[in-house]
């Protein structure tokens, strides 16, 4: 008998990113594949999207799903990587492997959890605010046209 699901830890399975959208406007789905699948081929299941193109970049992520496949053997690309350790799911896999081993009990590694989430989510609102306010201040005037800078000053060289 054909058991799937043991076929799919036989082979090598990688948390990756999927190009989707059109030229030069990326918009990727983080999805887990086979590692002899072509990019943009089959996939197992999709975790979640990452859009590079807003400040700061979109992400949306399934916590959950990411830390089963990291537990089942799952290797991430290197952006992925950067993508799961920024919205904390190696910390959390980190925290988990600290209970296995006892150094700690889950309510405790939950708490040191929700603490890294709020301050990593007050940075992620600052750095926000920081680029709203930055994008308001670069913006000209409306009904002004921008000033033209030439070279030297006064515009007579002499």
């Amino acid at each position: 008998m054909f058991n799937a699901f043991k076929f799919l830890f036989k082979m090598a399975a990688k948390i990756r990113l999927q190009r989707h959208g059109s030229k030069k406007r990326p918009f990727y789905f983080i999805v887990i594949a086979d590692s002899r699948a072509p990019r943009d081929g089959k996939f197992i299941q999709k975790l979640g999207t990452y859009n590079p193109l807003t400040v700061p970049a979109t992400i949306q992520l399934d916590r959950q799903k990411a830390l089963e496949w990291l537990n089942k053997g799952a290797t991430p690309t290197d952006t992925v990587r950067r993508i799961l350790s920024f919205k904390g799911v190696l910390y959390l896999k980190h925290l988990l492997r600290g209970v296995g081993l006892g150094l700690f009990d889950d309510a405790t590694a939950m708490e040191k959890f929700t603490k890294w989430s709020a301050e990593h989510d007050a940075q992620i609102k600052k750095r926000q605010e920081e680029a709203a306010r930055s994008k308001r201040t670069r913006r000209p005037m409306p009904g002004r046209k921008p000033e033209r800078r030439t070279e030297g000053g006064s515009g007579s060289e002499g």
